[in-house]
Parts: C-alpha cells; structure tokens; sequence
C-alpha cells in the first residue's frame, strides 16, 4: 500500500492507495497534481533521512510527502 504523506499547520494527513489499482493510480495522481499546483513541493523518501524532489507524480514511489511553501518575514 502507497501513501501520500501531506504535511500542514496541523500536522499530517495520509492518504493511502493500492498502486496496482488503475482507479487509485488516477485519484493518487489526482492529488499529487491539486497540491503541487497549491505549491506544496513533492518529495519521494529513498530512505531514512533522504526525500529528492519530483515533479510529475511517481506511481512506483511507496511514500510522497508533500510540504507547503516556507513563508518568511
């Protein structure tokens, strides 16, 4: 089972998928393109402590995190 990770200024959401579903490919994608174009940036985890940066939605990815823009002052 995949899963979307969603971080915000409540914590966390998960949202999970069975990547071998064509109808849960096509929400997970879905989901990854709403909160890109919000401006979260989407990351794959490669292992402990290491994300790289995607830009186009990932259906072998097992875990995508999202993390919304940084604002300063």
């Amino acid at each position: 089972m995949a899963t979307q990770i969603v971080m915000d200024h409540s914590g966390d959401s998960r949202h999970f998928f069975d990547n071998s579903s064509a109808d849960a490919l096509a929400e997970a994608e879905r989901l990854f393109l709403e909160f890109t174009a919000k401006g979260y940036t989407a990351t794959v985890r490669k292992g402990p402590g290491e994300v790289t940066k995607i830009t186009t939605f990932d259906p072998s990815a097992e875990e995508t995190l999202f993390f919304p823009r940084l604002v300063g002052g």
